[in-house]
């Protein structure tokens, strides 16, 4: 019989011992150069996908994970994958995470609780070896979830300062209060906070937006409009004409995030509203589009490529049980000043 015919389970599979006799490495380094581990020397990487291609060897996630107790994979949550502030921050996560060896499970809880907890009680079942989850607000279960499985975890998008707590993200209160800052500073005084989604860092950046008003003595709870209807362009400009409709006098607008405040520049262009002479307008995440707008937007920009980037090697760190001098990791804003304001 062929060595490439050899099958050596009662199932008629090949198995990983079998790829690493053909390739004649060990069974460890014919594992490692499967899951993609960058130490393999390429041409033994080579040799044993060789086999494994010849071998028609599939591995068994399953069975790795029983005999480690851990699988090869990280488990990463996020709210949306339409919202290209994810799509940035996974992106970099994945390239991180992939050269070390780790395949990267995505999961979307669509911004509800219970969807996020389900996905984490499933995901948990197939013991991966590391979590990277977004913020801090979930279900008391899905908290006792995570801390009963003893897998290293780490936060995205917020911080905090807790024993054991390990996150990468930025003050989304400060942020706010930074945009309120830079309208007063522009001397404009009937300022609104338009929102939708209404997810937990949306409403710290209105709780900073509105400390900073309380703090200057102009803040009019009235001026805060706020939908949990997802968020797109074209909402954006109709919470701009409701909200100028009911307050004509407003001369600043702080959208929580681009899309809002890109289609209420486009509104106003369309109806003929001065951006920013009548009112100023200022957005949150700069994603692309944002300065080729008419005006330009004044907006936030988080560094999401950074915190995808430094969330991941934070999860490296906790998983080689390295020690970490800085579980919480502030990756900063910028606002960037255009036309709009």
């Amino acid at each position: 019989m062929k060595t490439t015919e050899r099958k050596t389970r009662a199932t008629g599979r090949a198995t990983l011992s079998d790829v690493a006799r053909e390739a004649q490495v060990s069974p460890i380094t014919a594992s490692r150069a499967l899951r993609g581990v960058d130490t393999v020397d390429p041409e033994l990487a080579e040799r044993v996908r060789s086999a494994a291609a010849a071998l028609g060897y599939v591995p068994n996630p399953a069975a790795r994970a029983l005999a480690s107790a851990r699988s090869d994979t990280v488990v990463v949550l996020v709210p949306s994958l339409t919202n290209a502030v994810f799509v940035d921050v996974l992106e970099a996560i994945y390239r991180i995470l992939q050269p070390a060896g780790y395949e990267v499970l995505i999961g979307n809880s669509h911004y509800d609780r219970e969807e996020e907890e389900r996905l984490i009680r499933n995901y948990l079942a197939h013991r991966p070896s590391g979590l990277i989850v977004t913020g801090f607000d979930r279900t008391e279960a899905a908290r006792r979830l995570i801390e009963a499985s003893k897998i290293p975890s780490v936060h995205l998008m917020e911080l905090a300062q807790a024993p054991g707590v390990y996150c990468v993200g930025l003050s989304q209160s400060e942020a706010g209060a930074t945009v309120a800052r830079h309208l007063l500073q522009r001397g404009r005084r009937r300022l609104a906070f338009v929102a939708a989604q209404l997810d937990p860092r949306t409403l710290q950046r209105g709780e900073g937006f509105r400390r900073a008003l309380i703090e200057a003595g102009c803040y009019d709870p009235a001026l805060e409009l706020l939908t949990p209807a997802p968020s797109s362009m074209a909402l954006g400009g109709e919470l701009l004409v409701s909200l100028l409709e009911r307050h004509p006098d407003v001369d600043g607008i702080f959208f929580n995030n681009d899309d809002l405040a890109q289609g209420a520049l486009l509104e106003a262009l369309r109806r003929g509203i001065p951006v920013p002479q009548r009112v100023a307008v200022v957005g949150f995440n700069d994603l692309e589009g944002a300065a080729h707008m008419v005006p330009r937007l004044t907006t936030i920009r988080t560094p999401r490529e950074e915190m995808g980037r430094r969330a991941a090697e934070l999860l490296l760190a906790v998983m080689r049980g390295e020690t970490v001098k800085v579980p919480a990791v502030d990756v900063g804003f910028e606002l960037v000043t255009r036309e709009s304001s």
